[in-house]
């Protein structure tokens, strides 16, 4: 009975404090939407943040003005490209090192990951001016790769190392290879954490602005890099670029609600083990 009142009490503070946490994280998303449908005019003026003419205006101008086709093509094609071969390479990788206990090269992969990413950008903007790749798409996947191995490396470590040994040397003794047994047995169960990684790879391929900042041409421009265009010496097109940002954020957050369950069960496995 004591614990239940405890409970109670816990909830009476707990969930006003969750619910306050949960407006101030999802009140900017939330005028980012409203913004998307409001005229300029009623965006800068306080007294039409609620009541206002909602236009679409801002969404026709987006894809006829400013044709957001293109680098929504490149952003995908990127994005996935990189997400894929991250995981081709740092599975395998992380499966290594989780089965075989090589703790140094783990410590080299975390400190590779510690460091700043924007570390990197100045020698490889150098190395790819010099192999003729700068403004391509090899260039920017390269380097969206490059950045996510030690990610899905690291996430997928603890996942491996969960894997009972005898499941794969029952496969082995069946008459399956190590290969086989790493395709057939040890990637299906590890499938929440792969999911895991694959998002976070692909979310920071897809908004990365930096990166594509430098690395990008005129032709392989990515979202982040479009929404440049709204902002001029002159002025803002606030209404266009709320309208962009959405564009930009719709695609990730329906494939994080969709994989949610797996994202959690994924980073819950990563915090408890390794």
């Amino acid at each position: 009975m004591g614990t239940v009142k405890a409970m109670r009490r816990a909830g009476i503070i707990v969930i006003p404090v969750i619910i306050v946490l949960i407006l101030c994280a999802t009140s900017p998303f939330i005028w980012m939407i409203m913004a998307s449908f409001k005229k300029n005019a009623d965006i800068l003026n306080p007294d039409r943040m609620l009541l206002f003419d909602p236009t679409l205006k801002n969404y026709i101008s987006v894809f006829t003005t400013y044709s957001l086709i293109k680098p929504i093509m490149n952003s995908i094609l990127i994005s996935v490209i990189s997400t894929v071969v991250a995981c081709v390479f740092g599975l395998p990788t992380a499966y290594a090192i989780a089965r075989w206990k090589m703790n140094f090269f783990a410590s080299i992969i975390l400190v590779i990951r510690i460091i700043p990413a924007i570390s990197y950008l100045v020698p490889w903007h150098i190395m790819f001016a010099q192999m003729k790749l700068s403004g391509t798409y090899t260039a920017l996947v390269l380097a969206y790769t490059l950045s996510s191995l030690p990610l899905i490396i690291w996430i997928m470590i603890p996942y491996f190392s969960m894997i009972p040994k005898e499941l794969e040397q029952s496969a082995v003794i069946d008459g399956s290879s190590l290969i086989g047994s790493f395709a057939r047995i040890v990637l299906p169960l590890s499938m929440p954490g792969i999911l895991t990684s694959a998002i976070l790879a692909l979310i920071f391929a897809w908004n990365n602005f930096l990166y594509a900042l430098v690395l990008s041409g005129k032709n392989t421009g990515t979202l982040p890099m479009a929404i440049f265009n709204f902002i001029s010496y002159t002025k803002i097109e606030w209404g266009g670029l709320m309208a962009a940002t959405v564009v930009i954020t719709l695609p990730i957050i329906v494939i994080s609600l969709l994989l949610q369950k797996y994202v959690v069960s994924g980073l819950t496995a990563g915090a408890v083990k390794g």
